[in-house]
């Protein structure tokens, strides 16, 4: 195949935690062409040091749409954590089919079909109107990242052995970020193989009291959980001047979580090696890896 015939595939969301990720399971493909969508120049510069393709990339400015999307077949379609997420991916997604984008692997977020956690609700939103414009598509649903117990909003979750979490003792699935990545990378190199499929992808559930004893035993040091209410999270966002249309989204879910009111919320599958050749991450697995960050 030649370098004018390789898949061209657009990754939004680049430098963040999943875009990022996915960007270097694809680097090795010599059989596509990866482009990754930046907000400036200056987040463009490391991924240019790595010989990565780079085009500017403002949701909110349409007019950097169709220059970002020329000549692109795959689209990853990752928004940002705002109500604005919607008008968006919206926007995005018609200046998409202008540009004549084939085929769409959105990020979304948890839930079953029936979901009324607003911000998963937007997301399966988004899922229809992908489908609506007629691309071809795959659609994934990640469950709660693992990454989040290391680090949320910017903060420690864990210290001197103390997990804070809002969902009382509920129970709750669990996936890698490198996993979804590499499920995104999987599905964006190979659309023939995973077009109109839905993903679900959470590996493993647990409480935080289950949690915390798998950190003791793993790392040798006391863990603990102190739950908390999710009244306080609330207040954190408020003081913090986050965009709280989300913000109080995700306080509902804490509460819902707490109360044992999601459907499904320990839901677990099993479509990871069939959709990559291996295992899933396990929360034993994530903590051994991580093991030097949780020492303290």
């Amino acid at each position: 195949m030649t370098q004018a015939q390789r898949p061209k595939i657009l990754i939004t969301g680049a430098t963040g935690q999943v875009g990022s990720k996915t960007i270097d399971f694809l680097i090795a493909n010599t059989e596509i062409e990866i482009i990754a969508a930046v907000r400036s120049p200056e987040k463009a510069a490391p991924l240019a040091a790595r010989g990565i393709a780079t085009v500017l990339l403002d949701l909110d400015d349409e007019s950097t749409h169709l220059p970002a999307l020329a000549g692109i077949d795959r689209l990853f379609l990752v928004t940002g954590y705002t109500v604005d997420m919607l008008r968006q991916s919206k926007a995005l997604l018609d200046n998409a089919r202008k540009a004549g984008v084939k085929h769409v692997v959105h990020l979304g977020a948890c839930g079953r079909d029936d979901t009324t956690v607003a911000h998963w609700a937007w997301h399966q939103l988004v899922e229809r109107y992908v489908e609506w414009l007629g691309f071809t598509f795959t659609h994934l649903r990640p469950e709660s990242f693992m990454q989040n117990v290391l680090s949320y909003g910017g903060k420690r979750v864990i210290n001197n052995g103390i997990i804070n979490a809002y969902i009382a003792d509920a129970r709750m699935s669990w996936v890698d970020v490198d996993d979804v990545a590499q499920v995104a990378a999987v599905t964006l190199a190979h659309p023939e193989l995973h077009a109109g499929k839905t993903y679900r992808l959470g590996y493993d559930a647990v409480t935080y009291e289950e949690l915390a004893e798998l950190m003791t035993s793993i790392v040798g040091q006391p863990f603990r959980y102190e739950p908390l209410a999710p009244e306080v999270f609330l207040k954190a966002m408020q003081d913090a001047g986050a965009e709280m249309a989300y913000m109080n989204c995700v306080y509902d879910h804490w509460k819902r979580y707490a109360a044992r009111m999601i459907p499904g919320a320990d839901d677990t599958f099993d479509n990871f090696p069939e959709i990559t050749g291996c295992a899933p991450t396990t929360w034993a697995g994530f903590i051994e890896r991580h093991k030097a960050e949780l020492v303290y």
